[in-house]
């Protein structure tokens, strides 16, 4: 059974001394003797921290739950079928989401890491059928789609992809002189904004991440109105039949 939560202080300078570590010595060797520090330095922290901002992301009115449960991603990889055979993530990451676990549409996430931490908000890799309605919903008001991601810029958070197609999607094909036809290529819609070291070890970390989610929820709300949207698409979609990625953050 997990300790007791307390409030969030702020990631100590451990924390990132053991990613450091970790970083150059990516083995149980290393690890085992040290899994105490990852345990009180970082899980207890991120724990506390995604909580804390459960309770900040209620008291603003966005609907996004934090548990510490099921938000967290584990520090162990999956080293199975990839070529990268390291036993440990040499980061922490959570998501906060409209359900509290990992699979809902909809997130906010978290990256700790000595250098690199950061939060994103946003649809990462989002199912097929919902990955559809995004497209629909970019060709239905391309006018206010674009509008969005002006706002958004303008306040200094730009809605970026990791991953896009060669060529437009199957139904989508006459966009292809539209301004919005590179977007429907995106496989992921989100914001990723740096965070410092000194931001991760101060418990202003809460107040930082909760402006960033309030800057960015117009992201969210279009994205969940288009997955709420029943229409069906003007053509069937024949999509791949193939897993998806599973989230290695």
């Amino acid at each position: 059974m997990p300790p007791p939560i307390g409030p969030f202080a702020g990631f100590r300078p451990a924390a990132l001394e053991f990613f450091a570590g970790l970083r150059e010595h990516n083995d149980p060797l290393w690890f085992k003797p040290r899994k105490a520090i990852y345990d009180t330095e970082v899980l207890a922290p991120f724990r506390a921290l995604i909580v804390a901002l459960g309770a900040a992301l209620e008291a603003v009115g966005i609907p996004l739950v934090g548990d510490p449960a099921r938000g967290i991603f584990r520090l162990y990889r999956d080293v199975r079928f990839s070529a990268n055979k390291q036993l440990y993530k040499t980061h922490a990451g959570g998501v906060l989401t409209r359900s509290g676990g990992k699979g809902d549409p909809g997130l906010l996430y978290v990256h700790v890491e000595p250098g690199e931490s950061m939060a994103g908000v946003g649809f990462w890799h989002p199912e097929p059928a919902l990955l559809t309605k995004l497209r629909r919903a970019i060709l239905d008001d391309p006018d206010g789609f674009l509008d969005m991601l002006e706002r958004l810029a303008a306040r200094g958070y730009k809605v970026t992809t990791d991953a896009q197609l060669g060529r437009l999607p199957r139904g989508f094909e006459a966009a292809k002189d539209s301004p919005v036809a590179d977007y429907l290529c995106w496989k992921t819609f989100i914001v990723d904004v740096p965070l410092s070291d000194a931001e991760m070890q101060s418990p202003d970390l809460i107040g930082r991440i909760i402006d960033i989610a309030l800057a960015t929820r117009p992201l969210l709300d279009w994205g969940w109105a288009a997955e709420a949207d029943d229409i069906p698409p003007p053509l069937a979609l024949r999509m791949p039949t193939r897993p998806l990625p599973k989230p290695d953050f």
